[in-house]
């Protein structure tokens, strides 16, 4: 049986750690090591960049076989909160581009009045 610097055998590799990583870093290190992430719940984790990871299982150092799945769980950066359900995503903004915010109505009309003291 041939030996890897990875794992314990042939087609084993050992599981890296991927908490406190970027969603986009932490399939580059599972990927670079031939394993595949899977995030439960978030069908848009292929699309991922500044989430962070959180958890993982199997954890960091535990040898599987070669294009095993590992399952990882998202948050947002600290201190940017991230609690609860952030779906559905809308309301989608306005098309055409940026637009300015403009003046209250009646603003910039009221007269001028100077407060004097006797």
């Amino acid at each position: 049986m041939r030996m890897t610097p990875e794992g314990h055998g042939t087609g084993d590799v050992r599981v890296p750690r991927l908490v406190g990583l970027m969603a986009v870093d932490a399939r580059e290190s599972a990927g670079a090591r031939g394993l595949v992430l899977d995030a439960p719940g978030r069908p848009d984790f292929p699309h991922a960049v500044v989430d962070y990871v959180v958890r993982q299982y199997p954890q960091p150092g535990t040898p599987v076989p070669r294009h095993s799945v590992v399952h990882v769980w998202l948050d947002f950066a600290e201190g940017e909160g991230g609690g609860g359900v952030r779906e559905p995503r809308g309301p989608l903004p306005p098309p055409g581009g940026l637009r300015r915010e403009l003046e209250e109505p009646g603003a910039g009309t009221a007269p001028l009045v100077v407060l004097g003291s006797p």
